[in-house]
Formats: structure tokens, C-alpha cells, sequence
């Protein structure tokens, strides 16, 4: 594998953590900047609002700039925007920090995913894809247990700080691995009506649907997920919380490489199962999160099958929209981030009208349901289209 796959893994670490860290430090930050915890849990609405608006359009504004010096620009972006979130002394300005991060991360995906596509030959595009994805992984299994620890023990600023520090590595060690000229990427994108086009196929824009539906879902839980492990489940969140969020994130290690292995032997078959499994992982969850030892299991399980879903599911959109890889690229992380930000905001609503904590996981066992449905009608289309 490309050593410049591994750099851009390490970069999409930093942008993983930036994302989830909020459900790890939420407290803190609701303590220090006066703000309810739902209210602070917004702030994951707002990171993912500033993906999907300003992803695509700095995507576009971007689209006739070699891969090397775009993944880089946008990489420098997200890093000063963690050093603005350290710096943030009041909760409005923490979330105009985050809309600068954002709108990095809303790009990143989308120029990265398609730079790995061309550093390797197509049928290893899986795992090099889960590859490079899998930063965002290790941010769930390493980032955000060790954010947390950090932001309990110095305080959640020093957690945007270390971030940073670390996005700045990400920065040169792209610089030094990523060839200038990437093999294909002249070829990559067509103009930008034919690109437009492209977004009409259905294994395209339904793959789109798919995404953000499963995403209310998982974030409706996952933002107030250590909130639920100590309210409900009655763990320490110091000493314990952070253990079990690295259980989840060894989960999700294990979700990422089987879907990448998944996508490379059949994609259509693994995106079913991993729907499922959410579907069963959630429904568990409704019971398991009154047990230590079971919602420890649980965690494993339903951060494998969520994790399991990106990589097969990207490469079918690659494939439903090969002359627009950088643009539909980036809306798979817009897709990503409506259903984030939607999700983030039916949990802080649902708590805000009274619902328990316990009750969050029912939010993933009806989108999961609705998900399910949205990938049977794209599979049966292109099952019909091919026959």
C-alpha cells in the first residue's frame, strides 16, 4: 500500500476526532461556556451543517486544482480551525470555529478518497479506501477515548490544541509522501454539467439518501452516548466512560476493515448486511444500555456495523459517478453530515421534550428500518439495469 495512503489516514484521524470529540468532552464544554448539555451537543448539528454547505461549494471552487495542493490547503484549513476552537471564550464563537473546520472536513473526503482511488489499481480501491477511512476509526478507538482523558485532565481546550499539533503533522506528511501529479487525476473530473449528470444516477443520489438516513440514526444516539454510559448505565466518566468509548472504537476498526474487504468481494451484499446488523445492533441497545457488560458488548457490535457501511457504500458511488469522483466524493460527506446534524438535533429534541436517555437507540432502529428500504429499491434498479 502507498505510504501517502497512510499520511492521508493520519489527516483524516485528526478530522474524525474533531467531529466525534464533542460527544467526549460535552460536559465540560456545557460547564465552562454555561450552555445545556443538549445545547452543547449542537455543536456536532453545527460541524456537520458547515460540512454539507460548505463542502460542496468549496469542492466546486476547487475542482480545476491539482489533488496535492487541494488536500493540502484544505488540511491547513481544519487545523487553524482547531486553534480558533481552543481559543473560543464563548459558545457562539466555539461554533463559528467549528463552521471553519467544517468546511476542510466537507472537502477532504471528497479530493482524498479520490487520490487513494488513483495511487492503487481498482481491485484493491476497497481496502485502500477503508484504509485511508479508517483515521477516522482510529479517531473513534484512540481519538476520542484519549481527547476525552485529555480534555478531563487539562481542560476540553487542550484537547482542540493536541489536535491541532497533530493536523500540522498531518500537513507535512502529505507534503512529503503524496506524488505531485497523481496518475488519472487529469482525467478524473468531466465539466461541470456533465458532472451535474452524473448526480442523476440512481446508484448515486439514492447511495446519498441512504447515508444520511442511517446517519440520524446512529447520532441520535452516538452525541449523547456518555451522557447515556453515566446516566443511565451508572459508569465513572473518568476512569471508566473512556475505556468503554475505546471499546467502541475498536469496533469500529474492526467494521472499517471487513467493509473494505466487504466492497472489494461484493458491495451490494455487504451494504445489506451491515443494515441489518444496525437494525439488531439497535434494537439490543435498548436493553443493554442498563448493563455494563452489555452495552460494552453492544458497543463493539454496533460501531463494527456502522463503520462496516462507508466503505462499500462509497465505492458505489465512485462507480455510479466516475466523471464526477471529486464532487460526488465530497457530497458523500455531505450526505454523511446532513444525517449527522439531523440526527444530533432529533437527540437534543427528543431529550429536550422529556424522552430518556435509555430511549435513544429506538431513533436508530427506525432509520436503520428506512435505510434498509432505500438500498433495496438501488440494488433492485441496477440488478434490472444489468439484466
Amino acid at each position: 500500500m502507498p505510504i501517502a495512503v497512510f499520511a492521508l489516514s493520519l489527516a483524516a484521524f485528526c478530522i474524525g476526532t474533531t467531529e466525534f470529540i464533542i460527544s467526549g468532552i460535552l460536559l465540560g464544554v456545557s460547564t465552562d461556556l454555561s450552555v445545556t448539555i443538549p445545547v452543547a451537543g449542537l455543536l456536532v448539528t453545527g460541524y456537520a451543517a458547515g460540512v454539507a454547505v460548505g463542502g460542496p461549494v468549496l469542492a466546486l471552487l476547487m475542482t480545476r486544482i491539482p489533488l496535492k495542493p487541494a488536500i493540502l490547503s484544505v488540511i491547513a484549513i481544519f487545523a487553524v480551525g482547531q486553534v480558533f476552537c481552543a481559543l473560543a471564550p464563548t459558545y457562539e464563537l466555539l461554533l463559528a470555529a467549528r463552521l471553519i473546520s467544517a468546511c476542510g472536513h466537507g472537502v477532504f473526503f471528497g479530493v482524498a478518497s479520490v487520490a487513494v482511488s488513483h495511487l492503487v489499481s481498482e481491485d484493491k480501491r476497497g481496502a485502500a479506501l477503508s484504509l485511508m477511512v479508517g483515521g477516522i476509526t482510529v479517531a473513534n478507538i484512540l481519538g476520542l477515548p484519549l481527547g476525552t482523558v485529555i480534555g478531563n485532565a487539562f481542560g476540553w481546550r487542550a484537547t482542540f490544541v493536541v489536535i491541532a499539533v497533530t493536523a500540522a503533522l498531518a500537513v507535512l506528511a502529505v507534503l512529503f509522501t503524496l506524488p505531485s501529479q497523481i496518475k488519472g487525476e487529469e482525467e478524473a473530473d468531466a465539466p461541470l454539467g456533465r458532472q451535474a449528470r452524473q448526480l442523476l444516477h440512481q446508484e448515486v443520489w439514492l447511495s446519498f439518501v441512504t447515508i444520511a438516513i442511517i446517519m440520524v440514526g446512529q447520532l441520535a444516539f452516538g452525541t449523547f452516548q456518555v451522557a447515556i454510559l453515566t446516566e443511565v448505565t451508572g459508569l465513572d466518566p473518568i476512569t471508566t466512560v473512556p475505556l468503554f468509548l475505546l471499546l467502541g472504537g475498536a469496533g469500529a476498526v474492526t467494521g472499517i476493515w471487513l467493509g473494505g474487504k466487504g466492497a472489494d468481494w461484493n458491495g451490494p451484499t455487504t451494504i445489506m448486511i451491515v443494515i441489518i446488523g444496525q437494525i439488531v445492533c439497535f434494537t439490543a441497545l435498548l436493553f443493554a444500555v442498563h448493563n455494563a457488560v452489555a452495552v460494552a458488548f453492544m458497543l463493539f457490535l454496533s460501531s463494527a456495523f456502522g463503520f462496516g457501511f462507508s466503505t462499500p457504500i462509497q465505492v458505489r458511488v465512485l462507480k455510479g459517478a466516475e466523471e464526477a469522483p471529486r464532487l460526488a466524493a465530497t457530497l458523500v460527506s455531505t450526505a454523511y453530515n446532513v444525517g449527522i446534524a439531523v440526527g444530533a438535533a432529533v437527540g437534543a429534541a427528543l431529550l429536550t421534550a422529556g424522552v430518556s436517555y435509555a430511549l435513544l437507540p429506538a431513533t436508530g432502529i427506525v432509520c436503520s428500518g428506512i435505510a434498509l428500504v432505500t438500498a433495496l429499491i438501488s440494488l433492485s434498479l441496477s440488478r434490472r439495469a444489468a439484466a
